[in-house]
């Protein structure tokens, strides 16, 4: 069976047949989605743009959009709050193209089954060759199959933080002068992802 990290769970693949579309019509992309039930139930959803760096203002629009779809279609049968946040610099990888973009950057990896003895591999990540990632671990570059991944992040590394800021600059998507704003309209704790 195919593995699909944006959506594991059925729900969270029925879900994600909802709102996918609705999200790459407005010109973004899904990167995961999840049902949490705890106390309240959460429906996540993490997008980006194709080219990254989604703002907060994306994710509201992305969040009225999909509130509206999910209203006529509704599938979670309980009362649940809708959170849609960007990846964070420290993102979930869940499509091959993900670790094709991140080539050269630490990443940890797990796999569904053990492979030589081991489900976790953190290393550097080496690109992709056909369905298989590369990851440069202790022992050299191995391939993994991409369908044998149960999970896969980007560690946050100096590196990483240092060119995403790099990138953002670029883009014009930090404007220095707005710093203190944007912390005085942050959203509260509790709509932060933990992850």
């Amino acid at each position: 069976m195919s593995n699909d990290l944006i959506a594991k769970a059925a729900i969270d693949r029925r879900l994600a047949e909802i709102v996918g579309p609705v999200i790459e019509d407005m010109g973004y992309e899904l990167v995961r989605i999840r049902l949490m039930s705890g106390k309240q139930t959460t429906l996540q959803i993490m997008a980006d743009k194709p080219e990254g760096g989604i703002e907060v203002d994306d994710c509201a629009e992305i969040s009225n959009a999909v509130s509206a779809v999910l209203d006529v279609e509704d599938p979670i049968l309980d009362a649940y709050a809708l959170e849609v946040s960007s990846p964070g610099i420290d993102r979930p990888l869940t499509r091959l193209k993900d670790f094709e973009m991140f080539d050269g950057y630490v990443a940890k990896v797990e796999t569904t089954e053990l492979i030589d003895g081991r489900r976790r591999f953190r290393g550097e990540l080496a690109g992709v060759e056909g369905d298989e990632v590369l990851i440069t671990i202790d022992e050299g570059t191995i391939g993994l199959q991409f369908d044998w991944l149960s999970d896969a992040k980007l560690v946050l590394t100096d590196d990483l933080i240092r060119d995403m800021l790099r990138q953002r600059k670029a883009a014009g998507q930090i404007d220095e002068t707005k710093f203190d704003e944007i912390e005085t309209e942050g959203t509260d704790a509790s709509e932060r992802e933990t992850d």
